[in-house]
């Protein structure tokens, strides 16, 4: 294990705890020892900036209050609560944790980096982060705030992701985690590394490690860590169908719960096979998910939308049902709904486009 040098290590944790109290961000699970809440802000957080987590957390907890609140609730309430926050298995894997916590655990939270990384959802960064800040266990935390400012603090030139490189930043985060403050001090090398180690145009001056750093001694603050180039971002083109039946209802489907946006409803329609004419592939689609043959009508709107490792561009059309009977096939449930009640249920952020064109 990596272990710095007493003093070096002791100056870090008192500058970086002094900086931390007299400027901390004033956030709702900061206000709070409740281990279920700082749970549930910890997953929020997992790949979300905090401006986007704060609504929806306070929402989300006033919902569902409690670990039994949550363990009780329907799938499609929580999703619901969800929608717009992405990543959706998070959401899922908090509601299944939270059964088990409720039903096999007397509804205590683990204290554990050991039991807690039993629950699903939770790695070894959202473990120790749940212990150390709810628990006071000195564990260390490494997300990619934290691995930024270590690998700048020590200069550390290899990537952070290396798997080498991932041991040495956890080896480092362990020796400096101080056993009487943990929680503050995991969150304040979070916090540095949000506010002020930032990826870009790093604010060293305000730093209160400056004088610390090893790689602004060097002049190489804006060169570490070294950056992986990135990779093309896939295009597809995918089709959506509104299918009308006479009384006005909409059919809409639920996706498989393993499948990426599992849970979450949409309008029946997939990706566009190459070679292959938008209207043809919604038939195609529309026939292998929910077994009706429609007639393809007029667009109602193409929205374009990017997720985190791929584009589409989404072609949604009215439709007619011309004949089959809607049964899931590929997918969990069918439901014909009006438009009116499509507010009810948790949609992707693609599909909300389709329905402000019909409400």
């Amino acid at each position: 294990m990596s272990t710095l040098h007493p003093n070096r290590r002791n100056a870090i944790r008192r500058r970086l705890l002094t900086w931390f109290d007299a400027g901390r961000r004033d956030l709702p699970w900061r206000r709070t020892a409740d281990p279920y809440a700082i749970w549930v802000s910890e997953i929020m957080l997992q790949q979300t900036q905090v401006a986007t987590v704060v609504d929806y957390y306070r929402r989300f907890l006033q919902a569902f209050p409690s670990v039994e609140a949550l363990a009780d609730a329907d799938l499609d309430e929580v999703l619901k609560l969800w929608e717009g926050l992405g990543y959706y298995s998070r959401a899922r894997s908090l509601h299944k944790a939270a059964r088990h916590v409720a039903a096999d655990l007397d509804g205590r939270v683990p204290h554990t980096v050991e039991e807690l990384r039993k629950l699903p959802g939770i790695g070894a960064y959202t473990a120790g982060a749940i212990a150390s800040i709810a628990f006071g266990v000195a564990e260390p935390v490494v997300d990619g705030n934290v691995a930024r400012m270590l690998c700048r603090l020590q200069r550390i030139a290899q990537p952070p992701k290396a798997p080498a490189t991932q041991r040495q930043l956890w080896d480092l985060a362990a020796d400096l985690v101080p056993p009487g403050t943990p929680g503050d001090f995991n969150q304040a090398m979070m916090e540095l590394g949000a506010m002020v180690c930032r990826p870009t145009n790093p604010d060293c001056p305000r730093c209160p490690l400056g004088t610390l750093c090893e790689a602004r001694r060097a002049g190489l603050q804006h060169d570490l860590p070294p950056r992986t180039p990135g990779k093309a971002v896939p295009h597809h083109t995918v089709v959506a169908g509104v299918i009308f039946r006479s009384d006005g209802r909409v059919l809409i489907d639920r996706r498989p719960q393993e499948a990426m946006l599992g849970g979450l409803w949409e309008f029946p329609g997939g990706k566009v096979r190459p070679g292959e004419g938008l209207a043809e592939a919604l038939q195609r689609e529309v026939r292998e998910e929910v077994g009706l043959e429609v007639g393809v009508d007029d667009t109602l709107c193409v929205v374009n939308h990017a997720y985190s490792h791929f584009r589409i561009t989404l072609h949604a059309f009215g439709c007619r049902r011309v004949s089959g009977r809607a049964r899931a096939i590929e997918c969990d449930a069918v439901r014909w709904v009006s438009p009116d009640q499509l507010d009810r249920y948790a949609f992707p952020r693609a599909n909300g486009r389709i329905i402000e064109q019909l409400t």
